[in-house]
């Protein structure tokens, strides 16, 4: 399998891709009944890895890290790599979009019944004939929780490629690598917030914004009180600890449990 670069992003190895390359290994996993997880990573995923080593080994053992936040592209840029935005939402349409020629069949987990139905049927009307292999909303429990067999036996019975996994960051990264080895489709992916946005219950943020990396401003403007924390205290720590890296005054070691999947792109650190 080619190996895709990949960044050392205080201690995540996030891949310096573009939307092409993603669906092209996202895609060929599929393909080749090749099993392995898809880790969407904003500034909030790296950090949430920073506070928890356990995290930070699982989305590093993953087949990719897509660099969803425009502050992960311009460091990408400045190793050297061609990477562009790989949106989570949008990853989700492309892949739908896609598999409606090529019949490949989707689950969605995560999120409430409400916005699940939604998705699906927002979904389904946009792609004339994508195979949607079912859904399921879970309890609220804890991040560490086990699934209950019956929900994983269901998955696997519906013969999903793609499971779409929306639970928020970090739970939705922990869950993936968790039940990776116990899922027989090929390919977990954590999406974050696509699943409100394609069911039509959240606003995005204009594209001039998001080309701009302020999509988090658009964001706090609509949740203040859910991401307040998030991004002003999460994104200054977030820009004075990558100046660190950047000037070689704090070294981030790139760690792996090696359970994330059959094959994957290799992390490699600079």
């Amino acid at each position: 399998m080619v190996e895709l670069p990949r960044i050392n992003v205080l201690g995540v190895a996030i891949s310096a891709i573009d939307m092409q390359q993603a669906v092209w290994c996202i895609e060929s996993w599929v393909e080749q009944g090749t099993r392995s997880y898809v880790n969407v990573c904003t500034v909030h995923t790296v950090i949430e890895c920073r506070r928890d080593p356990n995290l930070r080994r699982r989305v590093n053992a993953g087949g990719l890290a897509t660099p969803d936040g425009m502050p992960l592209v311009w460091l990408g840029r400045m190793h050297g790599h061609p990477a562009s935005r790989v949106y989570g939402p949008d990853l989700m349409l492309e892949l739908c979009r896609r598999s409606a020629e090529r019949g490949h069949r989707h689950f969605f987990y995560g999120s409430s019944p409400a916005v699940l139905d939604d998705l699906v049927s927002n979904l389904a009307l946009r792609f004339p004939g994508l195979r949607i292999a079912g859904s399921h909303s879970p309890p609220l429990r804890p991040a560490d929780a086990p699934e209950d067999p019956e929900v994983l036996e269901r998955i696997d019975a519906s013969g999903a490629d793609i499971v779409w996994v929306g639970l928020g960051t970090p739970k939705q990264d922990l869950w993936i690598a968790r039940h990776r080895p116990l899922l027989r489709a090929p390919v977990l992916i954590a999406v974050g917030a696509a699943f409100d946005f394609h069911a039509g219950r959240k606003a995005q943020a204009p594209a001039w914004m998001q080309k701009a990396g302020m999509e988090w401003l658009f964001r706090l403007a609509h949740e203040p009180r859910r991401l307040a924390r998030r991004y002003l205290l999460y994104n200054p720590w977030f820009v004075v600890a990558t100046a660190l890296q950047v000037c070689g005054l704090k070294r981030y070691p790139i760690e792996t449990d090696g359970t994330g999947s059959e094959r994957g792109a290799k992390a490699s650190s600079r």
